[in-house]
């Protein structure tokens, strides 16, 4: 791109950095493309989730795209290769950017990194050009420190828990880093590519992987595993389980089934303990409806 358009794309970028640091969901709602504006409440959420966070940070220009995507209807995949691509596939200079039914048009994506004492924040914007303006199209925030960690620190720990047979320990370790190293989900570069690679060595057969379920009985009970994964709730890194459930109407039983759950889970696999502060159980019903609730490990015996 020319230095005219990587400058506006750039300030674009920053001026919206700075409403998210302020807490005005209000400003980015309005500065937003219509099918964004209509559907806002997960930005808003973000947005209130990452502001401490972005209030006072020390924000950088990480990288940033310009993307044409070109026809007239949706492309169903689209796949950008962005940089330069050796013989053997991406170099420390490539990403690969894919996005499902992207309506044709110009987009821009910008990364941002944002620290601020220990705590250090990813944000991804898409950006689609409308006139001369350009609107915010999504907004992605993520944590790249989990307790002070980086993703080369989770996956220092992953081989240790591979070399030591944890191989599922292993693997969501693995998963860990690669979110601390992915800015946003659609987008992957060399070393998230090489850490694939790795968990993929240690991928499990009795875990939900790519949309599989998996039964796991205990407890009196039988749950039908959808999906588990980490996440970091604070400094803590948590284990976060969703399976299906008939109803989930009645709270006080679906936290009885959601503690047995949590129960046959570390019974099957102890080694979870090592490597997490809690586990988060969340019954799924048909609906989508769901009711999570959270214990820490010392506290599921």
């Amino acid at each position: 791109m020319d230095p005219q358009q990587r400058t506006a794309i750039e300030t674009t970028a920053k001026r919206y950095f700075d409403m998210a640091a302020r807490g005005d969901s209000s400003a980015l709602q309005q500065a937003s493309i219509s099918a964004l504006t209509a559907n806002f409440s997960g930005i808003e959420t973000a947005v209130k989730d990452n502001q401490a966070a972005f209030s006072q940070a020390e924000m950088t220009q990480r990288s940033v795209y310009l993307l044409a995507a070109e026809g007239n209807e949706p492309l169903a995949r689209a796949e950008f290769l962005c940089g330069v691509f050796g013989a053997s596939g991406q170099t420390s200079g490539s990403s690969i950017l894919v996005f499902h039914n992207l309506p044709p048009g110009k987009y821009a994506v910008a990364v941002l990194d944002a620290k601020k004492a220990q705590d250090a924040r990813i944000l991804t914007m898409v950006l689609q050009q409308v006139g001369a303006d350009w609107k915010l199209a999504g907004f992605y925030a993520r944590p790249s420190l989990v307790d002070g960690h980086d993703a080369a620190w989770f996956a220092q720990r992953a081989r240790d828990f591979k070399a030591k047979g944890q191989t599922h320990n292993a693997w969501l370790y693995f998963r860990q880093a690669i979110t601390l190293t992915a800015p946003a989900d659609f987008v992957s570069t060399l070393a998230t590519d090489k850490l694939y690679d790795e968990a993929q060595s240690v991928q499990p057969s009795d875990l939900p992987v790519n949309g599989s379920t998996v039964e796991l009985s205990g407890g009196g009970g039988n749950y039908i595993i959808t999906s588990i994964f980490p996440m970091a709730v604070g400094n803590d890194l948590d284990l976060v389980v969703r399976y299906q459930a008939a109803d989930v109407s009645d709270t006080y039983k679906t936290f009885q089934a959601n503690t047995a759950m949590m129960k046959a889970l570390l019974t099957k696999f102890p080694e979870f303990r090592d490597a997490f502060i809690g586990v988060v159980a969340r019954a799924v019903e048909p609906s989508g409806r769901d009711y999570g609730s959270m214990l820490p490990m010392k506290e599921i015996k």
